[in-house]
């Protein structure tokens, strides 16, 4: 199933800078991870912001779920979610 997330990540001002560095490589360790597994097919930042565009392919809205609580930086997130599914004008075969 595919899912286009927008993540926004509030930056908190009560973690010391070293360990919100911290934070944000495990963050990038996980999220390689799980591009190198084709879950995490795509990611666009937003200009201007502190947070992305991404789409997900994963089996079922619980491997979704899971995989974002996963995420280090999840507990300072705003996430919005939007399944999606094929539209019938598209000219490509498949959704890659």
């Amino acid at each position: 199933m595919l899912f286009q997330v927008h993540m926004h990540v509030n930056v908190p001002t009560h973690i010391p800078a070293a360990e919100f560095d911290e934070i944000k490589a495990r963050e990038k360790a996980y999220f390689q991870e799980l591009q190198k597994a084709g879950k995490w097919r795509h990611i666009w930042r937003h200009v201007g912001q502190y947070s992305n565009t991404s789409i997900f392919d994963v089996e079922s809205n619980a491997a979704l779920h899971d995989l974002l609580m996963g995420l280090p930086l999840y507990p300072f997130m705003d996430i919005e979610v939007i399944p999606l599914c094929r539209h019938p004008s598209s000219i490509h075969d498949d959704d890659r």
